[in-house]
């Protein structure tokens, strides 16, 4: 099987589990609480790359405040269903000491990753440090100190993709949440 047939029977098999006018709505939530929580302040948005990518631009073109924007990228997937070691593929280069760090990803799963990522920015001692994600995956597997400030929606516990999120590296563009039946 090629695959470009593999990437097409997965999406076959999946499952809708969020449509795009509740990911849209989801979306206009986070907006709204940020561009609360900064007003007055010049955040430093701070996009996961490479799922955090969409979530940014469809959280980021709702934003009524200024801000900069960067990214970093840290990973524990490159492509495979399960999470391995922690990989730091880049770090910011704006400086990030006494800024007001937005952190933007797609997903909260087991939170290993953002653990290592709030360590790192902590380290450049930001005026504050926040973390919004599209979703989180409701489970007991979830690192202790893992969490986000601002979540759009809860998943069940399934492997899922779409708005950002990949399945072999797959269909990240979709504007909808599947959950993926390998």
């Amino acid at each position: 099987m090629s695959r470009h047939e593999e990437a097409q029977a997965i999406l076959a098999k999946a499952e809708l589990l969020v449509g795009r006018a509740e990911i849209d709505a989801a979306y206009e939530r986070l907006a709204q609480r940020i561009n609360a929580d900064y007003q007055g302040l010049l955040p430093l948005v701070l996009c996961v790359m490479n799922g955090g990518l969409y979530a940014t631009a469809e959280l980021t073109r709702r934003l009524e405040i200024p801000f900069e924007l960067d990214y970093l990228h840290a990973t524990r997937y490159r492509g495979a269903t399960q999470g391995g070691g922690l990989i730091w593929k880049r770090q910011p280069d704006t400086a990030l000491e006494g800024r007001h760090l937005l952190v933007i990803d797609d997903i909260l799963d087991e939170g290993h990753t953002l653990v290592a990522i709030r360590k790192a920015l902590l380290e450049f001692q930001p005026a504050s440090l926040k973390v919004a994600v599209l979703s989180e995956k409701l489970h007991d597997r979830r690192a202790p100190s893992a969490h986000a400030e601002y979540i759009g929606l809860s998943l069940p516990d399934r492997y899922v993709f779409g708005c950002g999120m990949d399945v072999k590296e797959y269909w990240r563009q979709l504007p909808a949440i599947y959950a993926a039946n390998l």
